[in-house]
C-alpha cells in the first residue's frame, strides 16, 4: 500500500539564506525555499543529512511536507533590506500545486527586481513562464533543470529507479525547449552523477548532447555526496536494489568521507568538459549579469577567473595556483568601485592594490580587462 504526503503548514522566523558574496556554480548570492521535505523523494537527495532534514527517519522525507506558509512575506521583507543579486528560488514539487508558495515569491522578485536563478526536476516551472519572462525583462533569470541521465542512455532505466516520483527526464527536456525558446537562459545540472550508475561515458555524452538539442547553453557536473543519516540510507537503497555496488561505494566512500575519494571524478569532469565543447556549450554557467549594472565589469572578471579556477583544477593543475585564481576572484568580487575606473585611473599599480589580490594574477586580470572591457 502506498503512502499518503502530510503537509505540515508552519511559520518559520526566516526564509531567505544570504552568502557573503556570489557562489561560483550557480551564480546566486541568496537562496528562498518554501518547503522542507520533497515529494520527488529521489534516493540520492543531499536533502536528506541532518542539516537539512527536520525528520528523524530520512525515509519520512518525502512524505512529510512542511510549508513555509508566510514565505512570500517574509522574503518581500528581507529583500527590502538587501543588495540586488541573484537569489536561488522554485520548489516544484506537487506541493507547489497546493500551496503555490513559489509562484508569490517569483512576483516579490519581479517587484523589488532581484534576478532569479532556478532549479527544478519538474516541468511545473513551465506554469510560471510569465512571470520569468518579466523578471528575465528587468532583471535576468537562469532555470537549470537537474538531470542525471537521458532517454536512451545506457543508464536511463536504472536511474529512473533512483529518482523516484520525480517527473520523466524526457518532460523535462522538453520543458527546457520551451524555456529556451521564451529567451530564458537554460541548462543541465548533471548532479550528482553516480558511480556505477550514471557515470560511463555514454550516458553522459548522451546528457550533454541533449541538453545542446533543446536549447540547452551549459551542463553543471558533480557528484555525489553522502552524510550521516542519508549515507545510511542510500546504501540501504543499495542493497535492495543494486547490491553489487554496495562494495564499490564503500571503497569510494570510505568511513568519514563526504565527497568520492577514489572515484575518477577529474577524469569525468574533462570528459563533460569536452562534450560540451564539441557540442557548442559550456561546462560552465554563464553569469547573468545586466550590462548597465555599475559593476557589471566586475562580474565578467570574476566570472572568467572563476572559471579558470575550475578548469585548472580539473586538469590537476597544483592546489596553490586553484587558489589563486579563486582568491582572486573574490577580490574582485569584493571591490565596491568599478575595475575599469580603477584600472583607468592607476593601470596595474590600482589592479595590485585590491585587497586580497595575488601579486601574480595583476597581468592575468589586466588582460582580461582588455578582452572584455
Amino acid at each position: 500500500m502506498s503512502r499518503l504526503a502530510v503537509f505540515i503548514p508552519y511559520q518559520p522566523k526566516t526564509v531567505l539564506n544570504k552568502g557573503k558574496r556570489a557562489d561560483h556554480w550557480f551564480w546566486t548570492r541568496y537562496s528562498a525555499y518554501p518547503y522542507l521535505g520533497c515529494q520527488h523523494g529521489c534516493e540520492f537527495c543531499y536533502c536528506r543529512e541532518h542539516k537539512f532534514c527536520p525528520h528523524d527517519d530520512p525515509a519520512d522525507f518525502p512524505y512529510v511536507i512542511r510549508a513555509k506558509e508566510k514565505a512570500p512575506l517574509l522574503l518581500r521583507r528581507a529583500l527590502a533590506r538587501a543588495q540586488v543579486d541573484v537569489i536561488g528560488l522554485g520548489d516544484y514539487q506537487p506541493a507547489e500545486r497546493k500551496f503555490g508558495l513559489t509562484r508569490q515569491m517569483l512576483e516579490v522578485c519581479l517587484e523589488l527586481g532581484f534576478p532569479v536563478f532556478i532549479l527544478s526536476r519538474s516541468p511545473l516551472v513551465l506554469r510560471d513562464l510569465d512571470l520569468l519572462q518579466a523578471i528575465n525583462e528587468r532583471a535576468r533569470v537562469t532555470v537549470a533543470f537537474s538531470a542525471i541521465s537521458a532517454p536512451g542512455a545506457p543508464s536511463y532505466e536504472k536511474v529512473c529507479q533512483m529518482e523516484r516520483l520525480a517527473p520523466k527526464a524526457e518532460k523535462r527536456f522538453s520543458a527546457m525547449a520551451q524555456i529556451s525558446r521564451a529567451g530564458i537562459m537554460t541548462g543541465t545540472c548533471l548532479m550528482p552523477i553516480l558511480p556505477g550508475l550514471s557515470d560511463d561515458d555514454a550516458s553522459l555524452a548522451a546528457v550533454v548532447k541533449t541538453t545542446a538539442d533543446h536549447g540547452g547553453r551549459f551542463v553543471l557536473a558533480g557528484g555525489l555526496t553522502l552524510a550521516d543519516q542519508q549515507r545510511d540510507y542510500f546504501c540501504n537503497v543499495l542493497r535492495e536494489r543494486f547490491p553489487d555496488l554496495v562494495i564499490p561505494y564503500q571503497h569510494f566512500y570510505p568511513p568519514g568521507s563526504y565527497s568520492p575519494v577514489r572515484w575518477p571524478w577529474l577524469q569525468i569532469a574533462r570528459r563533460i568538459k569536452v562534450l560540451c565543447g564539441e557540442a557548442g556549450i559550456s561546462d560552465r554557467m554563464p553569469r547573468p549579469v545586466i550590462a548597465a549594472e555599475k559593476r557589471a565589469l566586475n562580474k565578467r572578471v570574476v566570472e572568467a577567473l572563476a572559471n579558470q579556477a575550475y578548469w585548472m583544477e580539473i586538469e590537476g593543475k597544483p592546489a596553490s595556483k586553484v587558489w589563486a585564481y579563486r582568491k582572486a576572484a573574490w577580490a574582485v568580487e569584493d571591490l565596491e568601485q568599478d575595475i575599469g575606473l580603477v584600472y583607468r585611473a592607476m593601470g596595474s599599480r590600482g589592479l595590485a592594490s585590491i585587497r586580497d589580490m595575488d601579486p601574480a594574477l595583476v597581468e592575468v586580470v589586466e588582460e582580461l580587462l582588455h578582452t572584455l572591457a
